[in-house]
């Protein structure tokens, strides 16, 4: 019996794996996605939850006891059938492509919502050296205000840092490290992490990842390191007064919710920031001071918009949403009851009015 269902649980995870390399490859061509996405965000929670439970049974009583593996994988399993769109709307989703409610109009543009962490600067340094990057993100930081002379221990807790500078798996091999902890020293921040950082690779210790199911970072400075931007890491961050991205790949997730960026090898940019933020030996830090996000001026909207309370995509009338079928023009109050936010599933009653 143990042998059926390892065999049905590997069956199982081979086929929520290829349906969610599937709609990967239309999301990398360009293609319309929505269907298959809503498919596999679906069908790969379902069955890691069905999975978990098959290998909870198969531990018997020694599964369930607390610091198992097993029991660990039981409890993050539900979760996922839960945020990011509940795998209730996701059908809901499914069925309406299949009826023909989410008819394309190629015609009309979509309207980008701002990101995961709400309106940011998004200046990404993409040309010339790798010097003359590193130059324009110091100049950039030392005109917002930041001063490089004062620092904090490196393990200070997250929740308390004022600022952070975080690894991602794009650091590479462990010894890279060091760089994170040079650059650490010479911004005067602690060290972090993304999850798999601290679970998987086990670089740092289990409290230092920063995310949506870790430690929340509110500070002032958050420099992530070889971090894609994963959903839940940014949820972490969202409240960071000033966010910075350094990786190698331009089209991040990171890149668009972030206020500065630069794209290039971490091996050559960490130690040239590393150089550029070296003041000697750092000054204590005075207790936090909460900055002031920047002002970013948006024009006001001819036609009232309205926000989704659960991902913070914008419906803006002017542009509608042709993924839903809705045309330019369309008052949000003349939406079709069925109509659903496009990035997350929620309902019309889940959206405020911006005023």
């Amino acid at each position: 019996m143990t042998l059926v269902k390892i065999a049905n649980m590997a069956t199982k995870i081979r086929c929520a794996r290829f349906l969610v390399y599937s709609a990967a490859e239309l999301k990398e061509a360009h293609e319309p996605y929505g269907l298959e996405s809503a498919m596999a965000k679906m069908y790969a929670s379902d069955i890691c939850l069905e999975v978990v439970t098959d290998a909870l049974q198969v531990f018997g009583g020694s599964g369930y006891l607390k610091g198992m593996e097993v029991e660990r994988a039981y409890r993050d399993a539900r979760i996922t059938t839960i945020y990011e769109g509940t795998n209730e709307i996701q059908r809901v989703v499914i069925a309406s492509h299949i009826l023909g409610k989410l008819k394309q109009n190629a015609d009309t543009p979509r309207k980008k919502s701002q990101g995961e962490t709400g309106a940011r600067k998004k200046m990404i340094f993409k040309d010339g050296s790798a010097a003359e990057k590193v130059t324009a993100l110091v100049e950039s930081l030392k005109g917002d205000g930041y001063d490089f002379t004062v620092g904090i221990a490196l393990d200070t807790p997250i929740v308390d840092a004022e600022r952070v500078v975080s690894a991602g798996k794009g650091i590479g091999a462990k010894e890279n490290m060091k760089l994170i902890e040079d650059l650490a020293r010479n911004v005067g921040a602690a060290i972090g992490s993304s999850r798999p950082v601290a679970e998987t690779l086990q670089y740092v210790p289990i409290d230092r990842y920063v995310g949506m199911s870790g430690q929340k970072f509110s500070g002032n400075l958050y420099i992530a390191c070889g971090i894609s931007g994963a959903g839940q890491h940014l949820k972490g961050i969202k409240d960071a007064t000033t966010i910075v991205a350094i990786n190698n790949n331009a089209n991040a997730r990171i890149f668009k919710n972030c206020d500065y960026g630069i794209v290039g090898d971490l091996n050559e940019i960490l130690p040239l920031l590393t150089d550029a933020l070296d003041t000697g030996k750092k000054k204590p830090a005075p207790p936090m001071v909460k900055m002031k996000k920047p002002f970013i001026k948006k024009a006001p909207p001819a036609l009232p918009h309205y926000v989704c309370n659960g991902c913070g995509y914008e419906y803006d009338p002017e542009v509608g949403d042709y993924e839903n079928g809705v045309k330019a023009g369309t008052l949000f109050e003349a939406l079709p009851e069925e109509w659903i936010c496009p990035d997350c599933g929620e309902e019309k009653t889940g959206f405020i009015e911006v005023k």
